[in-house]
């Protein structure tokens, strides 16, 4: 049973739009007790509308669908705005998340997303099209999605910048 290619379409946010969401990883974990061990799962969900929105969140519990639930809701209350440009992103941009590195390259219409594991997964349910990724140090599924989203929020708008610089958009 594979779990990582759950994917429940219909869930609603607030504003009426349709979310998707997606299993990252899920992890046997234990406590150890007096008694002996406590199993009990961790999940990793993506939650995404692809349209420019997307979130991750991790839930717990002592079965899988409810450890899947309780990631899918922590996602839905994360989630942040991505600035697209057409079907890519605007600018080169790296993301930090303890051991994790990920860079993201704006790519040409067509390219597609080269990208593997937790981050695919990220820039499928944002609605990314094209792009290219490389993800650098860490392996672990949680480092490289929190690294993820924070390339993602890093992204600027480039009428934002524009503006703020006091230039005309086409003045870049």
């Amino acid at each position: 049973m594979d779990d990582r290619k759950h994917r429940k379409v219909g869930v609603l946010d607030e504003d009426g739009m349709e979310l998707k969401d997606q299993v990252i990883s899920i992890r046997r974990v234990t406590k150890v007790v007096k008694g002996g061990k406590n199993l009990s799962f961790s999940a990793l969900v993506a939650v995404g509308d692809e349209r420019g929105r997307v979130g991750i969140g991790k839930g717990k519990a002592r079965e899988v669908p409810q450890a899947i639930a309780k990631g899918v809701e922590a996602a839905r209350k994360s989630m942040i705005r991505v600035p697209l440009a057409d079907t890519t992103i605007p600018h080169l941009v790296k993301g930090v998340d303890g051991a994790g590195l990920v860079v993201l390259r704006p790519a040409s219409k067509g390219t597609g997303v080269i990208a593997g594991g937790a981050v695919r997964v990220i820039m499928q349910l944002a609605g990314i099209r094209d792009i290219l990724t490389k993800s650098i140090r860490s392996n672990n599924p949680i480092s490289v999605a929190n690294a993820t989203l924070d390339a993602l929020r890093r992204i600027r708008n480039p009428e934002d910048v524009a503006r703020m610089r006091g230039k005309a958009r086409g003045a870049l």
